[in-house]
């Protein structure tokens, strides 16, 4: 028999299990009220239940409502402007399994850092007030680090394009 003994002994609760012994001393009593309260949990998450089952509905019937039309009413499928490469602007004029610059990705990268360490000032801006001459000073190292890191990559040719 599994058995919860509280701390206070007045609030002790049996959770039923199939004993005999159990059952004749109101255990089935007791397996109700604990079904009645797993049910009543679980009519909790029904609208959120519903909620995910309507949105995966409708994105599902949605996802392919698009994907069908659009290949239903698309002019030509095989245009030769849609199949060719576009990814640098032009064609490729050599073997694809050459070495290629990475400067593009190098400033990509570099734009996501700084633009992320930017983003930190606006939480900063919004609660200046309560933080006072520390969360100043604290922002003040944060931008040192910033500008010493933008120098260093700008010193190192990392911004260069030639």
């Amino acid at each position: 028999v599994w058995e919860f003994e509280s701390p206070r002994p007045h609030q002790t609760r049996f959770i039923p299990c199939y004993n005999s012994r159990r059952l004749r001393h109101g255990g089935y009593a007791a397996l109700r009220r604990v079904r009645a309260r797993a049910v009543n949990m679980l009519s909790n998450y029904l609208p959120a239940l519903i909620f995910l089952a309507v949105a995966t509905g409708l994105a599902t019937v949605l996802l392919l409502l698009g994907t069908g039309l659009g290949r239903y009413f698309s002019k030509s499928p095989d245009d030769a402007q849609k199949l060719s490469a576009y990814e640098c602007g032009f064609e490729a004029f050599e073997d694809t399994r050459m070495k290629f610059d990475v400067r593009y990705y190098l400033v990509a990268i570099l734009f996501i850092v700084f633009d992320l360490e930017i983003a930190f000032l606006f939480p900063w801006a919004v609660a200046l007030k309560s933080i006072g001459t520390f969360g100043l000073v604290a922002m003040g190292i944060f931008l040192g680090i910033l500008i010493v890191g933008f120098i260093y990559e700008w010193k190192k040719g990392a911004l260069e394009w030639d």
